[in-house]
């Protein structure tokens, strides 16, 4: 898969565990595409919280060791493999999926995984498009089944999926609620679609909400830390609601019983249970937001590689995400 003689920049993992078993190396060969795979010139690549749980050796995928972490890059066609006919030398493009990993200098992807970057939206903007609005996508239209005329509250509503997940149910013509934790992410929802934005750091937020949505209650809670929230949105619920839990962090306690009298259902997703056919439907009706103008990713904090480790603790620990998380490798 690499070349003798060309080497790049990349982080790796020889080992599970924490942030700080990621380590820059300058001596990585550049791989060399095959059949229908592509080599990409990184210029951004999107952190993601999954990448801390697989780094960490907690998750039921483990890639084999050593690995380049990182599945979301934008940049430029380094080259091609045989039979790959719908890029070239030179495109921009935007990825769901890596090969050799995206934390990199370069990146092999699968052609089916690759995707072009529209003009109206920057390389930045490129490595914040595949796991959030993919996840995000799939979580309302596909988990959820999302209607026009629906309400739908985003717990958790100022990061990169929440961010995604409100610019989606705006333009698929739902009633949208977010909840983000300081005021400038509160702002930030207001701007990418939230109809109505409430704080979750207050006590008495969960009371405002009843109070905005009256007796019938929400039809789809999109849920990034179910094991704080999830009691509480199953009381928030309508007849027939459901929750999609994206994230959550560790156990909580329910009363089964809470789904009982309006019949509502708690439904996890996963971006990597998608079919090939379910991402590239997924891949049309994103490309089309970009080319309408919906799509419009917020970018967070940027890190370069040698600031990764802090890139990893502070997905994880530092309060109130306010849009996507990026490495930047130029």
């Amino acid at each position: 898969m690499a070349t003798a003689g060309k080497l790049m920049r990349a982080i790796r993992v020889f080992e599970f565990g924490g942030p700080e078993v990621l380590k820059l190396r300058s001596d990585v060969a550049v791989p060399i595409p095959k059949d229908h795979q592509v080599l990409i010139k990184v210029h951004a690549c999107g952190v993601n919280p999954v990448e801390t749980y697989i780094r960490s050796g907690t998750y039921r995928r483990k890639p084999l060791l050593p690995y380049t972490p990182g599945s979301d890059v934008a940049g430029i066609i380094e080259a091609i493999g045989e039979n790959v006919s719908t890029f070239k030398k030179g495109d921009r493009v935007f990825t769901t999926a890596t090969i050799s990993g995206g934390y990199a200098e370069y990146a092999l992807a699968s052609d089916h995984t690759v995707y072009i970057l529209p003009e109206k939206l920057d390389l930045k903007q490129g490595a914040a498009i595949g796991i959030p609005y993919f996840t995000a996508y799939r979580a309302l239209l596909h988990s959820a089944r999302a209607k026009a005329g629906e309400s739908v509250l985003v717990h958790g509503a100022s990061g990169g999926v929440g961010i995604a997940a409100c610019q989606i149910a705006r333009a698929y013509g739902l009633k949208v609620l977010g909840t983000a934790g300081t005021e400038e992410g509160q702002n930030i929802v207001l701007q990418n679609g939230a109809h109505e934005v409430f704080n979750h750091r207050e006590l008495n937020y969960i009371d405002k909400i009843k109070k905005s949505v009256g007796e019938k209650g929400i039809d789809v809670i999109i849920e990034m830390l179910a094991n704080v929230n999830l009691s509480n949105d199953l009381d928030l619920l309508s007849y027939g609601g459901r929750v999609i839990v994206v994230g959550s962090r560790g156990p909580i306690e329910i009363n089964p019983r809470d789904t009982i009298p309006k019949e509502t259902s708690i439904i996890g997703t996963a971006l990597y249970s998608s079919t090939k056919e379910e991402f590239r439907k997924f891949a049309m009706a994103l490309q089309a937001g970009m080319e309408i103008g919906w799509l419009k990713p917020v970018i967070g904090p940027q890190y370069s590689l040698e600031k990764v480790v802090q890139a990893h603790e502070n997905i994880i620990h530092s309060s109130g995400a306010i849009g996507k998380m990026i490495l930047l490798l130029e």
